[in-house]
């Protein structure tokens, strides 16, 4: 196609590592438009390539071009203008219903008399799944085997489905079980950093940009790779070449100098930039990085913090490609060809940071001096209530101590102290109070994908062991690695050993503990909790700790770094003073201090060669599409379209598309409704639409037992994203979400007008169904913030 008729003069010519390829030049942009956009933001200037390579003359003309090229950080007039991202990255709780929806429009289109191909992904879409393993096992060494063994039992039809699509669809990949994490396999394999593709018979390179049906797609922003989280239907329209549609962005620059103390590592930085950018309020604006502290801070430090975007409330939060970059990509085993032509292609088009670099222009920057970073944690239940380490003991008792209206839980002070016997089967005896920690994970893609804190927890796991520590048996330890790189690099540093010394084996690989997948407490805590209105503690290397996401049975989510996830496990406590206090005694009954454990800044990088290894990366993603043999002999089947099953209670076809016609009505009005919810202020995702464990007397739960689903087979409201009739039973349906309509019952509850009658909210929308009476839900502030 002749795209010069309604375009610009801008395609140039680069060598390139592969031989010459053409791309779209943004300096030959500024020349035509006489802009100078030498300052643009880096984000910005990826969005204008994007926008300037995919001119049509019709969707996306000159006019949105020079919109953009026009960008300045005072610009008030908004316009929405057409992104079209290079790929589309899915995680399965996510990426099921997705593909459900694909599946579906291939149903209606066939019923209608059409061709069934036409419904087919135009660009690239991987599928990574991560999100139905459970820690179901632990403290053993075969947790991994019985873990994985019970997740492809549960996930038996799922996966089947999965395995109908990959081969119906033509441009969907799908990574196997047990293969890491999305976000993690999306840095060290998927994402390139500069795409290329084939057009009128060359090679066009350009900037990879995607988005992600994930919250936490934003990680990959710590490669300069433009890339945020979406919706489900957002990501489909992407994946049939439909662009997405964005306002005008408004950039805010994070200007970071100095250097992180000792002591202090990437996690203790994101908490403390998530504290800052949430009080700032940077909700819907694009975040990005810059100043010579960038030199001192490496790719996965940097993805650590580009992770928690949406915990600060951030579209994107980006850093800018430069030798940190490269030496991320070199290390990962990426091609040096490759490597070179990120360099240079960075380097024609002004997206490669120096610290000569020129600041770029921003709306607003926040200054951040390294230097002032302080061991923290952040709880209990937002990751932006950051608490310096050494004040957890005093925010713990006010926390214990707060009204029942701001933390969901009564609590009288005579009870505050009060220890309760817990009785195993086994015989064994023990006493539980508030504060003590019942779940110890490390676990996440925040922290998993960097081995600089994974390290430090090996080693501080070595020294409470030589200094001998232990963990309490009855505190649920897991270690869910982000990708198999991290067991090897562990392994290689002579350090997994001592971690599963403390009981932190292998669980799986995946997002397990942050995501809700922690499994079940052993019962005799479980039956504690409930019976003692037990205040008992979850501690793990995660992004999210909103009531009830971790475990319904502990009341209290704290959010830090591996090592301190293993510092505590030790304490066995949250009310503790890491400081002052010490963390245990030994056999002798000698008092061992955290100051004594610690590993150094020294000891840590001395064993950074193990995780810096090419070839244990190529090892690892070698062939991943077919690495898992369990995976492999599963079978989907071939045909065109999917043969739904009635009595399926995870694929469903959704109701929306059965009587599709041609000839859609017109929009109604909203008339005389009534208010089905009204949410309180941080009300989030995980409220709204849960993705953990189904009680047995939520409308889930009865509908799946009316169905002959044995509770210990309900799996979670995530692994059944593909069936709508789990989900619209599932929402509000989170044990930890109060209706202010109904302020007294915790989990999903209503009361219907005008009778009055306090009732599941999923019963009160069917009866204002059947009387045709529309519903709203009225959201406080921040609602719907998290994914």
């Amino acid at each position: 196609m002749n795209k010069t008729r309604y375009s610009f003069n801008t395609l140039r010519k680069i060598k390139t590592g592969f031989g010459e390829a053409q791309y779209y030049s943004l300096n030959k942009l500024y020349e035509e438009t006489g802009k100078n956009g030498s300052r643009l933001p880096n984000s910005v200037k990826i969005l204008l390539e994007n926008i300037l390579r995919n001119i049509d003359g019709s969707i996306i003309t000159k006019d949105h071009v020079n919109e953009l090229v026009a960008w300045t950080p005072s610009m008030l007039h908004k316009v929405e203008l057409p992104f079209k991202p290079a790929r589309v990255l899915l995680q399965d709780f996510t990426g099921v219903p997705a593909i459900v929806d694909l599946a579906a429009l291939r149903s209606a289109v066939k019923r209608m008399g059409g061709n069934p191909d036409w419904i087919d992904p135009l660009i690239p879409v991987d599928l990574v799944i991560d999100h139905s393993i459970q820690v179901d096992v632990f403290n053993s060494s075969s947790a991994l085997k019985k873990n994985t063994e019970l997740e492809f039992k549960r996930n038996q039809e799922r996966y089947e489905f999965l395995h109908w699509g990959q081969n119906a669809f033509h441009n969907i990949r799908v990574i196997p079980p047990a293969s890491g994490i999305c976000h993690q396999v999306n840095l060290e394999y998927l994402a390139k950093v500069v795409q290329s593709t084939s057009q009128n018979g060359g090679t066009v390179v350009f900037p990879d940009t995607l988005v992600g049906t994930d919250s936490h797609t934003p990680m990959v922003n710590g490669l300069g790779v433009v890339g945020w989280g979406v919706g489900g239907i957002e990501a489909e329209a992407g994946m049939l070449g439909q662009p997405l549609y964005i306002l005008t962005p408004e950039v805010i620059g994070v200007k970071l100098f100095g250097e992180l103390p000792l002591g202090t590592s990437a996690t203790d930085l994101v908490l403390t930039v998530t504290e800052i950018l949430r009080r700032k309020g940077v909700v819907g604006k694009l975040i990005e990085f810059f100043g010579e502290g960038l030199s001192g801070i490496s790719a996965p430090d940097r993805a650590t913090i580009a992770n928690m975007a949406p915990e600060y409330g951030a579209t994107i939060g980006y850093f800018p490609v430069d030798a940190k970059t490269l030496d991320y990509l070199t290390y990962t085993g990426r091609s040096p060809d490759h490597v070179e032509l990120v360099e240079c292609y960075c380097k024609e088009q002004g997206l490669f940071r120096t610290d000569d670099t020129p600041n770029p222009l921003f709306m607003d920057v926040v200054e951040l001096d390294l230097s002032t970073i302080k061991s923290s944690i952040s709880g209990p239940k937002r990751p932006q209530d950051r608490v310096n380490l050494h004040d957890i003991k005093k925010n713990w008792q006010m926390n214990l101590q707060a009204p029942l209206e701001k933390h969901g839980y009564n609590l009288l002070k005579d009870q505050l102290k009060k220890s309760v016997e817990v009785k195993f089967p086994d015989g064994r005896q023990i006493k539980l109070q508030h504060g003590d920690i019942a779940i110890a994970a490390i676990t996440s893609c925040t922290n998993t994908s960097n081995p600089k804190v994974m390290l430090a927890a090996g080693l501080l796991a070595k020294k409470a062991i030589e200094a001998g520590l232990t963990v309490k048996s009855h505190i649920k330890t897991s270690l869910a690695p982000g990708s198999k790189v991290v067991t090897d690099y562990l392994q290689d540093a002579g350090l997994l050993p001592y971690l599963e010394r403390l009981g932190f084996h292998v669980v799986g690989y995946g997002c397990t503990t942050c995501i809700g997948n922690s499994g079940q407490l052993p019962e005799p805590i479980a039956k504690a909790v409930v019976e003692h209105n037990l205040i008992l503690a979850s501690v793990l290397s995660g992004n999210r700790n909103f009531p009830g996401r971790i475990n319904p049975h502990t009341k209290a989510s704290y959010l830090t770094s591996p090592s301190m996830v293993v510092a505590f496990a030790i304490a066995g406590t949250v009310e503790i003073d890491l400081e002052n206090e010490p963390l245990g005694r030994n056999s002798e009954g000698l008092e061992i201090f955290l100051r004594e454990i610690l590993p150094t800044e020294t000891e840590i990088e001395a064993l950074m060669l193990h995780a810096r290894n090419p070839e244990i990366f190529q090892t690892e993603y070698e062939n991943i599409e077919i690495s898992n043999d369990e995976w492999n002999h599963i079978k989907g089947g071939k045909d065109e379209v999917y043969m739904w099953k009635e009595t399926s209670d995870y694929i469903q076809e959704p109701p929306f598309l059965k009587e599709m016609k041609l000839k859609t009505e017109p929009i109604r009005s909203i008339k005389d409704a009534r208010a089905l919810v009204m949410a309180g202020d941080s009300t989030t995702t995980d409220h709204i639409s849960p993705a953990g464990s189904i009680a047995i007397d939520s409308p889930a739960g009865k509908y799946l037992i009316e169905r002959g689903v044995k509770p210990t087979d309900f799996n979670s409201y995530g692994s059944r994203r593909g069936n709508d009739r789990i989900m619209t039973r599932g929402t509000f349906a989170n044990v930890a979400f109060r209706n202010l309509l109904a302020p007294d019952k915790l989990g999903g509850w209503t009361v219907h007008f005008p009778s009055g009658e306090v009732m599941r909210i999923f019963d009160a929308s069917k009866r204002y169904l059947k009387d045709n009476i529309p519903t709203i839900v009225i959201g406080g502030k921040d609602y719907g913030m998290g994914s």
